[in-house]
């Protein structure tokens, strides 16, 4: 019992920092959800889904996207550091693939609205080379740019995981395959892949439910509707002071994470038992 007992103090702090700043806020925000007025309803549901029904489609189509595309990217920088044949390739990139993981989201909104406007610096580059004229630019300060910084940033990240995954592997049936005449992609695809997809999939999921919450890069790179729920939510708070509306919002947020979550969730027990 002593041991126990000491074995809860010893936990307890961590226990009330969660209750306080995690559990609570959580039941704080669903409650004030179905407020409306004096009384509880569905109203602050029924105002989301008239005001912003586009944002949610919007949300979840540009978060796919860069879901799938963090996949594949990260599938070819692990593969290719896995099976790369050229060591100063494989170190270079290696050393370079991971830069974008200390960048704050922030940052990479400022950094990539500079470069992706009609007048940054990417258009500027093409027009000093001649590729463009000035009248041909165009800029990407709209939803492809919100996929930019959302695959820069959160690829890194994936990668790290699918790549060491990738280098943990038994290397007998890759030089197998090899000696067998199968080609690097061929592996890549059928041997190699199918041995990290748990990895994989833990890393997609844990962006995906990161790239949820994001408020800086919809904020800084597509200032314009349709928007993300985030921007949203951030509006009805600062412009109308509407808490239940951008408590609404934040359910529907949760409940959109929420199946991946639990794929998350599955996976980690699976990998336990």
């Amino acid at each position: 019992m002593q041991t126990r007992f000491l074995a809860l103090l010893l936990v307890l702090p961590a226990l009330i920092m969660i209750v306080l700043f995690f559990i609570v806020p959580l039941f704080a925000s669903i409650l004030g959800a179905f407020e409306v007025g004096d009384s509880f309803g569905l109203g602050n549901f029924s105002k989301s889904f008239d005001l912003y029904s586009r944002d949610m489609i919007f949300t979840v189509v540009i978060v796919s996207i860069s879901t799938a595309l963090i996949g594949i990217l990260s599938i070819a920088i692990g593969g290719y550091l896995t099976l790369g044949e050229n060591p100063r390739s494989v170190a270079i990139l290696r050393w370079l693939y991971r830069w974008p993981m200390f960048i704050p989201f922030i940052v990479v909104g400022q950094v990539l609205r500079t470069f992706l406007a009609k007048n940054g610096l990417m258009n500027n580059i093409l027009v000093s080379l001649g590729i463009l004229t000035p009248l041909q630019t165009t800029g990407f300060l709209d939803w492809r740019g919100i996929v930019i910084a959302f695959v820069w940033k959160q690829t890194p990240f994936v990668t790290l995981l699918v790549a060491g995954a990738m280098a943990s592997l038994d290397r007998s049936t890759i030089e197998a395959a090899r000696n067998l005449g199968a080609s690097r992609l061929r592996i890549l695809i059928e041997i190699v892949v199918p041995q990290v997809s748990g990895t994989l999939l833990v890393g997609l999921i844990l962006s995906f439910v990161t790239m949820m919450s994001v408020l800086s890069v919809p904020l800084m790179i597509n200032a314009q509707s349709p928007t993300m729920l985030t921007a949203d939510i951030a509006f009805r708070i600062n412009a109308h002071g509407d808490y239940g509306v951008a408590n609404a919002l934040g359910v529907i947020s949760l409940l959109l994470t929420a199946g991946v979550a639990l794929i998350y969730l599955r996976q980690t027990m699976k990998d336990r038992l």
